[in-house]
């Protein structure tokens, strides 16, 4: 019987592949036709640990944590801008040698994998597409104004940034996240390392890798269902609608009592209506 994953300890990570010489955590889960799920910004592959083994009992599930990201490598003057993170999707697919996975994606990384289809010619068997950055503009007020001041932001007193991470991942979610479920989303950031990689990561952030695709979003070649959180106020549910009218014969699904963390809010909708749209 599937279980929920809810502590780091148990989700594993533990296989590691090489891109341009830098680590890439990802896991493996269950048997059958491939299906990938991509996490966003700024988050980790934790995010699916109460979604993946339910997805797994019918599916070979593969996760991995992008470039900077969670437990994968971090260091200074490193890219980790949604205009590598495509190049790294394009290269685990190949390495996994999966050539139609179904792919469900959040956030950043549903512009990932809306970039490697668009871009790099991945073929899906199917999309599956949770509140992701994908029409400009985009960025929150702390996106905004760190990008310009990343230096001054990676300086920080580590205990207010702790607490600036507190409030920033604490507003994704409409049910406050418990102690241990927060310290899941606060560790890969902690530390002088993980500091400086969340600042990073922010102030690589640009418009221009979604105004790349936006025109494309017609050429989809795959069947494609969008999810939204109802209450999202990092990508307000206006976006998942011009999405939708976008992406020729989309659906779009509203999650209720949900906002950008759909994964924390409402996982038994992610599975229920991803099970769904798989049959």
């Amino acid at each position: 019987m599937a279980i929920y994953k809810t502590s780091a300890s148990g989700w594993d990570l533990s296989n590691i592949f090489s891109f341009e010489g830098q680590q890439v955590r990802y896991g493996i889960l269950g048997d059958g036709e491939p299906l990938v799920l991509l996490h966003g910004t700024p988050f980790s592959s934790i995010v699916w640990r109460k979604i993946a083994p339910y997805l797994a009992r019918h599916r070979r599930v593969f996760y991995f944590d992008l470039l900077g990201y969670g437990k994968s490598e971090k260091r200074s003057g490193q890219d980790v801008s949604l205009g590598i993170q495509n190049l790294l999707f394009t290269a685990l697919l190949d390495h996994w040698q999966i050539d139609l996975p179904d792919v469900v994606a959040h956030d950043f990384g549903g512009t990932t994998a809306l970039r490697a289809h668009l871009l790099n010619n991945c073929n899906y068997r199917s999309l599956t597409l949770i509140d992701p950055v994908a029409i400009s503009p985009s960025g929150s007020e702390l996106v905004q104004a760190a990008k310009d001041h990343e230096q001054t932001f990676t300086n920080l007193p580590a205990y207010i940034h702790e607490a600036i991470l507190r409030a920033y991942v604490g507003g994704a979610v409409f049910n406050p996240l418990s102690d241990q479920e927060m310290q899941l989303y606060l560790e890969p950031w902690l530390g002088a390392e993980g500091q400086a990689a969340f600042y990073r990561q922010i102030a690589q952030m640009s418009d221009r890798y979604t105004d790349e695709i936006e025109s494309q979003y017609s050429d989809v070649r795959c069947p494609v269902t969008i999810l939204w959180g109802e209450q999202d106020s990092w990508i307000p549910l206006e976006k998942g609608k011009q999405l939708a009218q976008r992406i020729p014969k989309s659906e779009l699904h509203v999650i209720s009592e949900s906002r950008h963390l759909v994964q924390e809010d409402a996982p038994e909708a992610i599975i229920a209506i991803v099970n769904d749209f798989l049959l």
